[in-house]
């Protein structure tokens, strides 16, 4: 009975901070012109700089998870800073959790948004945010540590661990299924009818978006933040399970741009009296894939380098430190057998002086 009412007012005080931020974020959208379903919209006038930065739709399908994430976020920090204020939640990982969903934002929100079914190329700038750049950022920040230190010690043996070590995460996190995972994905949805009927029916298209994301999240887990994963890889491992994908990357990319006739009718039948070709727009894209990705890739993979030679200068460093105890052992152990051998010396002819009296 003495626990129940200490972890009841931080669910009571975190649901709350949720419902006010789910209701402030209802109140300021009901007036956002937001777009439910915009696969035959098509913009009169083509992408610009000042039409893809302020070209938001605040769409509540997308700004209220996002709103709930960072309440959330912010609520669990709070909470972890105060019961440990000598073990605070890093700085370095809100912002990264910050940067990941202002990513996801700009990625389904942005004026890339109202583009995406009118330009190929401005739906695989989203394919990259949704893939390569937020789940980095997402994981980065640990958001499983925050919520194995703001839960309960009975909450996270009851539920926490039991889902982490279960058989379908185990399945879905190991390297190699989470690894093949993502790149079918990646050749599936663009090889595939689901890329043509995404472009046609919206919440087709809201899946296959969640489809990168989730897909993502499960090949970035196990090399990327401090999250415990059951399949965490070693520092040279991860190297090159990230460098492995880099190549199926350029190979998609290869095949989206060196094909000879556009791949999804939905490109060649959507008119617009401005911008590029479909072929042309299709090459875009391949380009911005291949270019674009095998930066983004080999940006995480020197990141991984550079973590695998931080480890191996941590472990120097402890191994370094074990010797250094362990010599300073033995000259002790030395020292103390050379004054016992001396003091035995010293005493020897006293005591034989004094056997002779």
């Amino acid at each position: 009975m003495s626990g129940r009412p200490s972890r009841f007012p931080a669910v009571v005080s975190a649901g709350g901070a949720v419902g006010v931020a789910v209701a402030t974020g209802i109140a300021w959208l009901a007036g956002a012109p937001a777009v439910l379903a915009h696969g035959g919209f098509v913009p009169a006038e083509p992408p610009s700089v000042a039409n893809l930065v302020f070209g938001w739709t605040f769409d509540p399908l997308v700004w209220l998870p996002a709103i709930a994430a960072l309440v959330v976020w912010a609520s669990a920090v709070r909470r972890v800073n105060r019961a440990h204020a000598a073990n605070p939640v890093p700085a370095r990982r809100t912002w990264s959790w910050v940067a990941g969903v202002f990513v996801v934002l700009v990625a389904l929100d942005s004026g890339l948004a109202a583009y995406d079914t009118t330009l190929f190329s401005m739906h695989m700038v989203q394919h990259l945010l949704l893939t390569l750049v937020a789940p980095p950022l997402l994981l980065y920040a640990g958001p499983i540590v925050l919520l194995l230190r703001v839960s309960s010690p009975a909450t996270r043996k009851r539920w926490i661990l039991p889902v982490l070590h279960s058989r379908p995460v185990r399945f879905l996190s190991f390297p190699v299924v989470s690894w093949v995972l993502f790149a079918g994905v990646m050749w599936g949805s663009h090889f595939s009818p689901l890329f043509d009927v995404s472009l046609e029916n919206e919440w087709v298209h809201r899946l296959e978006h969640g489809m990168y994301l989730v897909a993502a999240l499960l090949f970035w887990w196990p090399v990327v933040g401090p999250d415990p994963s059951p399949w965490r890889l070693q520092p040279s491992v991860r190297v090159l399970y990230a460098g492995m994908q880099m190549p199926q990357n350029t190979f998609l990319a290869l095949a989206i741009y060196a094909a000879s006739a556009p791949l999804y009718a939905h490109y060649v039948t959507t008119v617009r009296s401005w911008g590029p070709t479909p072929l042309e727009d299709q090459q875009l894209a391949g380009g911005i894939m291949w270019l674009g990705g095998d930066l983004l890739f080999l940006a995480a993979i020197i990141g991984l380098v550079y973590a695998w030679i931080q480890d191996d200068e941590r472990r120097t460093q402890t191994e370094d430190r074990r010797f250094d105890a362990e010599r300073a052992a033995i000259h002790e152990r030395e020292l103390a057998l050379a004054a016992r051998r001396a003091a035995e010396a010293a005493g020897q002819p006293s005591g034989g002086m004094g056997d002779s009296r």
